[in-house]
């Protein structure tokens, strides 16, 4: 009985050593990219003439402008604020010399969409970048004490991009291809006190990108959901770069490299490094008293110096 037991612990031992080397290996696909699975310089054209973003005025959303006018495609701008939108509209143009198409909506209001799908009739849409999203306010609080502002954060993180989903999907799965990228958080892979909507409606856009892959990736659409920690923008009151805050421009060219990697992506080597570290901190911990005080204190003496 005892050499039976043994032998069993042994080859637990060796599965779970198997698993780890498996996950090790499958991991440095981040780190050469180029090597595991390289996206041709034609890949972003190939899915169709017109990329749409939204949120395109600022930050990661305009990154991501910018970076696919470069790879060939043309670009719808979406977003509230005119004057940025022209700003960005006529630097693309001047720089990439590609056809550039402006749509003002604010996202907070329910009633946008039909002007939005009437003004992307006749496009062929072959990327989509749901990107725009709002953080009610960068310094950490309990439910009760932050903005309230609900309603607005709902109607932007969440039922713009359900609702640009149904507009463009349609249309891709008809040339059977096409590819969306969702900007999540990284705030919204585990629930996170103290941003409790944010997060909320960052886990909705999570499940949906990865529920939707499952659903349409045999028809040739490729769903992925990014979920980035730091990226200096706007939104995070222009965070000064460092090793694990990026700057946009920097995320966005490195995100691109792993549109092929399945259908979730923390968009950078070090966010997905800082990933795996945050995997392994047991919830018990990131929800304790002491912690949340802990952040608290921290980010709100951060942001308040700058």
């Amino acid at each position: 009985m005892g050499e039976l037991l043994q032998q069993l612990l042994i080859l637990l031992g060796g599965i779970i050593c198997l698993v780890y080397l498996v996950k090790c290996i499958w991991f440095l696909k981040y780190f050469f990219p180029g090597l595991w699975s390289p996206v041709p310089p034609s890949f972003f054209r190939s899915m169709g003439e017109w990329a749409v973003i939204t949120g395109a005025g600022d930050g990661i959303g305009k990154a991501y402008s910018f970076e696919l006018a470069r790879r060939g495609l043309n670009i719808v701008l979406i977003s509230r604020t005119l004057e940025k939108l022209q700003k960005v509209a006529s630097e693309i143009e001047q720089t990439t010399e590609r056809k550039v198409k402006i749509i003002q909506a604010d996202f907070t209001k329910r009633d946008i969409l039909d002007h939005i799908e009437k003004h992307l009739q006749g496009l062929e849409i072959g990327i989509l970048v749901n990107n725009v999203g709002i953080l009610p306010t960068p310094y950490p609080n309990c439910f009760l004490s932050g903005p309230k502002n609900d309603e607005d954060l709902i109607n932007c993180n969440i039922l713009s991009l359900t609702k640009m989903t149904q507009i463009i999907l349609k249309q891709m799965v008809l040339r059977k291809k096409g590819l969306i990228l969702n900007l999540s958080s990284a705030l919204g892979t585990f629930p996170c006190p103290l941003y409790t909507i944010y997060s909320a409606s960052k886990v909705f856009v999570y499940t949906f990108s990865k529920a939707l892959q499952a659903e349409y990736k045999e028809k040739g659409i490729i769903i992925q959901v990014l979920t980035p920690f730091g990226v200096s923008t706007p939104m995070t009151l222009h965070a000064k770069p460092n090793l694990f805050t990026k700057r946009a421009q920097d995320f966005v060219r490195e995100s691109l490299d792993y549109v092929t990697f399945g259908d979730e992506s923390y968009g950078c080597l070090a966010h997905e490094i800082l990933g795996r570290f945050m995997q392994c901190i047991p919830l018990w911990i990131l929800h304790s008293d002491r912690m949340q005080e802990t952040i608290r204190n921290t980010l709100s003496g951060y942001l308040k110096e700058k």
